[in-house]
């Protein structure tokens, strides 16, 4: 489904080419700065398991505590029946498209300077890292490369060199190339959380959710102030589109156990 936003990057093009030199001078920031994304504004996410889940307590108690930073997500039991193949399909693919998100929100705070870019392209670096717990909780090969723009799905890959090397001269249009990736994450995500019955999917794909949802909205906002203009849904219906838009920002919650404990989320801020 990401693949579409090509439409998007040919766009981009056409309204301008950056300089290929400042490019690579900001890809090689990023690289170097890469491993200290993830002591973002946001904090790290803390996944917590079902044996972690505190006893005892009503719904309306605080479960943990954290700083407003943490994001916390307490993880049901995994699966005994393991995972299907669509599920297993469904997590590598999120893991490279999460890392994709990061990684093209990197470049274009490196570029431009701006604090949706930057906050966001932290948040999305803890999203693809929750996805990797759920790829080693099943045992699963990691898709991921460490490597900034490198990618093991095909069709990420091409996605990822048509939207890093060129770029707009329109920083309206750029955005709405961020707009584009969190539209189709949020198909996606849809898509992913229909094909599992798993508790511990269902709980990881729902927070992310609420987390492009609330990117979302934080890029139509600027796109708003800098294009003048009200933004059009490009993959999103309409209806969907200004649901969410109209929700305002959304906080995520964990896995309820029998003890009655709910994971608090104190992240997905854009």
């Amino acid at each position: 489904m990401l693949k579409k936003i090509i439409v998007v990057a040919i766009f981009v093009t056409i309204t301008g080419l950056l300089v290929f030199g400042a490019v690579n001078r900001s890809l090689a920031k990023v690289n170097g700065e890469s491993e200290s994304l993830s002591e973002s504004i946001y904090g790290a996410i803390v996944v917590k398991t079902d044996d972690d889940l505190p006893t005892g307590k009503n719904d309306s108690s605080p479960e943990v505590e954290t700083s407003h930073s943490d994001e916390v997500i307490y993880l049901p039991p995994a699966s005994k029946n393991g995972l299907s193949d669509s599920e297993v399909s469904g997590l590598l693919y999120m893991r490279e498209e999460e890392k994709l998100a990061h990684d093209v929100y990197a470049i274009f705070y490196s570029l431009y300077e701006t604090q949706n870019f930057q906050n966001i392209s932290q948040s999305e670096l803890t999203h693809t890292e929750v996805i990797k717990t759920l790829i080693d909780r099943y045992g699963l090969t990691d898709p991921a490369s460490g490597k900034m723009g490198v990618f093991t799905n095909p069709d990420l890959q091409v996605l990822y060199n048509d939207l890093i090397p060129p770029g707009g001269q329109s920083f309206a249009e750029v955005l709405k190339v961020g707009v584009a990736i969190e539209e189709v994450d949020i198909l996606d995500l849809q898509e992913y959380l229909a094909q599992t019955d798993n508790e511990d999917l269902q709980t990881v794909y729902k927070n992310l959710l609420l987390g492009s949802e609330n990117h979302l909205r934080a890029f139509v906002s600027r796109y708003s102030t800098e294009a003048g203009e009200i933004y059009t849904p490009q993959y999103l219906s309409l209806e969907a589109f200004q649901a969410i838009i109209n929700a305002g920002t959304q906080v995520g919650g964990g896995y309820q156990g029998e003890g009655g404990g709910n994971g608090g989320n104190r992240g997905n801020r854009p």
